[in-house]
Order: C-alpha cells, then structure tokens, then sequence
C-alpha cells in the first residue's frame, strides 16, 4: 500500500497543491483561480468549497486515489502564537481557522486538509506545518512603546524556515548552530533575525510594520496615520486595505506586478525606479537592524520569494549589506517541498506532532 502525502498552499489568486511518493513528486499543480471567480464570493470562508473540489478534481485527472493518501499538509493559517513545527488539525484549530476576525487566505488551507480526511476515511490525517504566527521571539523585542500594542510575530514561517535549514546544510552546519538574517519578499516582506534555530525577532509582514512591498505599505508615520484615520475620508475598512492589499508599488503605481514595473523602469520610468527601489532600500534597513540584535554574528544573509527573481532588487540589498555578512539568494519559494519534508518526517517519527490548544 502506498504512503502519499499530499501537500496543500491556499493563496490570493491560487491553490497549490503536490502529491510526494517516497521523496518523489508524482503531481506538482498550480490552481488559478481569477479574481472575476473570487469576486462572486462576499469572504475568503466562502472560498472553501470551491477550492476543495478544485484540489479532488486534480486529484481525480491525476487518477490519484485519496484512500492511497496517507497525509494531508498544509501551511498554517493566522492562528494563536505557537511555537514552530507540525500540529494536527484539531477542533480547537478548526474554530480558529474560521474565525472572521482572522480571516486570511491561508486558512482554507488547513479547513481543505480536513475535508479531504473526512471524504478519505480513518486512516488519513491532516496536519498543519510552520504557521504565520509562530512566536519565538525574546520578550525584550514585543516591547512597542505602547503597552496596549505589543509587537507581533507574523511571518512567513515555512519559507523562512526552509532556505535557513538548507543554507545551514550547504555550509556543513545545523540549522541550530548558525545565525542568519532571512528576509522573505513576496507580496508582503518579513525579515527575520534566526538565532541558534529560533526566530527571535521579525517585523509583521502582514499588517503595517517592516519594509513596503508589491502590495502592503509596511510601516508609515504614526502619527500621520492616526490624522488620516480620524480625517472621515476612509473607513476602518478602508484604511486596512491602505495597509495591506492597496498598499506599496500598488499605492504609488496603480500595480502590484513587479514585472510591469520592471518594464516601465525599462522604458525610462523614474518614479517607477524610485518607488521600486525603495523596496530594496526598507529591507535593507530591516537587514541591518537585525544584524545588531544578533550583535554582528552573522553566518549568512538569505534572500527568498519571488522579488528575489528581480536583479534590481537583489543588486541593491546586496551593495547596502554585504559587508555585515555572506549574501545568498534562493529566488521564489520552495514550501510546498518543505511542507512535503514535514511529512516525510511525521512518517519516519523523525519530529514529534504538537496538539494545536
């Protein structure tokens, strides 16, 4: 009997999905799902159907059984802060994954491994791997200034965690040994400081701080941002989605796509250069904050996600910090092999899965 483990990534516009036998990807497939289809749906929860089918009809035209699936892994949602690792999905995750107030697309994820047990039958389980909001920071770095607002640990954990523990292999160490910068830039950016196999401080990706992005503002003037809440132009709504979804080179150019404005610096566009470029210099800045909460003890810096493909970018981070450390670049993002890894790891007992509280 075979022992597949199937691997599942919801994102904006797409579901990804893999399907590993014995470390050897059978199906490796990328759902599109275009924004007229997601627009006919009022919430993200509403997704949920219609992506399950998705996955089980690619399952079915790849004549893969789910019966023959003996793990279903997905990358975790916006959940309570947990410590990195793997967790069955449980009840008490179920109700956090719907939960409207932290409604996020990498949610489904989790719901999909489940539904896809229940229709499987006893002998599939379903498992969330490196959840958004792993929490591994030192107390000294959540202190804000505001009591009432402690920073928060919301990062892309599974990319993150998988370009550190090959950089760490590739020079002969273990992941727990070394320490690294890892700053992830895709749709939003988070940079994170990886000290002896834990991430002790990142800014949140998601929502308002660190380095703007293709499509999030990253952090703004405070103060001017209090004046434009209170202006009565925006809603509360309305503001969010300035901060995250409206925001970056989606703010200043009217797109999110890199390559469209790779092409308009081509062609001679400033602004473009500017703004594009002011990607580059945030990160940078973040790099080499960090660099002074690891205290100059650097073994490498990692740059991954998909800006990483742009040599601009890349070009820039690394005139502005390559003298704090080795620079290394591991362009667009390998999760859905890292979430394949868990699984290998969970059939071998090689970790221990962790209940989800």
């Amino acid at each position: 009997m075979k022992e597949l483990i199937l691997s599942l990534k919801t994102i904006n516009e797409m579901t990804k999905l893999s399907v590993h036998d014995n470390r050897e990807t059978i199906l490796y497939k990328t759902i599109k799902h275009s924004p007229e289809e997601l627009y006919t749906y009022e919430s993200v929860i509403d997704q949920f159907e219609m992506r399950k089918n998705a996955v089980l009809d690619e399952l079915k035209k790849a004549q893969i059984d789910i019966n023959n699936i003996t793990i279903v892994i997905a990358k975790g949602g916006l959940l309570k802060p947990v410590s990195s690792g793997a967790y069955f999905v449980n009840e008490a995750m179920l109700k956090d994954l719907r939960k409207p107030e932290t409604e996020y697309v990498s949610n489904l994820g989790g719901l999909i491994a489940e539904a896809i047990v229940r229709e499987g039958g006893n002998k599939i389980k379903a498992y969330i791997a490196d959840s958004a909001f792993v929490d591994e920071m030192d107390e000294i770095a959540k202190i804000s200034g505001m009591p009432e607002l402690p920073r928060r640990s919301i990062l892309h954990t599974l990319s993150q965690h998988s370009v550190a523990k090959n950089f760490a292999e590739s020079i002969g160490k273990s992941y727990e040994s070394v320490n690294l910068i890892v700053a992830h830039l895709g749709t939003g950016i988070s940079v994170g400081a990886h000290r002896h196999g834990k991430i002790i401080d990142v800014n949140n990706g998601l929502n308002g701080d660190g380095p703007m992005s293709p499509s999030r503002s990253g952090s703004v003037p405070a103060g001017q941002l209090v004046e434009l809440c209170f202006s009565g132009k925006f809603s509360q709504k309305e503001i969010m989605k300035k901060i995250c979804g409206d925001g970056g080179l989606k703010a200043y150019l009217g797109t999110n796509d890199a390559l469209e404005v790779e092409r308009l610096i081509a062609e001679g566009d400033k602004m473009a250069e500017l703004i594009y470029k002011a990607i580059a210099y945030q990160t940078a800045k973040e790099i080499g904050a960090l660099s002074v909460v690891l205290r100059g003890k650097i073994d490498g810096i990692l740059l991954s996600g998909g800006l990483a493909y742009s040599q601009i970018i890349i070009d820039e981070i690394s005139e502005m910090v390559s003298h704090l450390g080795n620079v290394r670049v591991y362009p667009g993002e390998n999760e859905m092999e890292a979430l394949a890894t868990y699984g290998h790891m969970i059939l071998s007992k090689e970790i221990e899965v962790k209940e989800y509280v």
